[in-house]
């Protein structure tokens, strides 16, 4: 085997894993995303910048606040899933920076000062810790339901600021029935990789 990691263990977290479009009523509770959490938060970003922020959606009133920004589409899942996640990148990231880059502080003004060097560099370091999110949720054992399908300015007015920059929203929960649509192919490792 060329994996160090347990054939379960990637059937669970790769293999078998699907998103999920319908759920259980059973709970997620806050013991649960909080190891989720406590186990991604060391995936790799560029300067260890840590820009995902996460918005749990519980109640009632948020869920109804929230589905009517999401597209046509993703609203029932959306109004049925035990726990939403919005994810979204903090384009001011950069004043946690001296805390989370010791040895080489003035990273936040060398690098940072400008707005636009900010979103570029959350929004490419939110998405790479938001997908680690979704393979913490699996290796839960809970399944995720990612969606980009809804009005961003609308979320971002709903439950952010403009500082904050809405990337997805994740249904989470254990599947329900009839929760995975067929698998759609892959590209073949030939298609993908070159060698030089």
């Amino acid at each position: 085997m060329s994996l160090v990691l347990d054939p379960a263990a990637q059937d669970l977290l790769f293999r078998e894993a699907r998103t999920a479009n319908t759920f259980t009523d059973e709970p997620v509770t806050d013991e649960q995303v909080q190891a989720i959490y406590d186990l991604v938060k060391f995936g790799p970003t560029a300067f260890n910048q840590s820009p995902l922020r996460i918005v749990l959606v519980r109640s009632a009133e948020g869920r109804e606040r929230l589905v009517q920004h999401m597209a046509e589409g993703n609203r029932p899942k959306t109004a049925t899933a035990p726990l939403v996640a919005i994810l979204a990148a903090d384009n001011e990231f950069h004043e946690e920076l001296p805390a989370l880059l010791p040895h080489f502080p003035q990273a936040k003004d060398m690098f940072f000062s400008e707005r636009p060097a900010r979103e570029s560099a959350a929004g490419l370091n939110a998405a790479l810790q938001a997908a680690y999110f979704i393979i913490g949720v699996r290796a839960a054992g809970l399944a995720a339901g990612p969606m980009t399908g809804y009005d961003p300015a609308g979320i971002q007015k709903e439950f952010l600021d403009g500082d904050h920059t809405p990337l997805m929203v994740v249904n989470i929960g254990k599947p329900g029935e009839d929760a995975w649509f067929p698998r759609s192919p892959r590209l073949s490792f030939d298609e993908v990789v070159t060698t030089v």
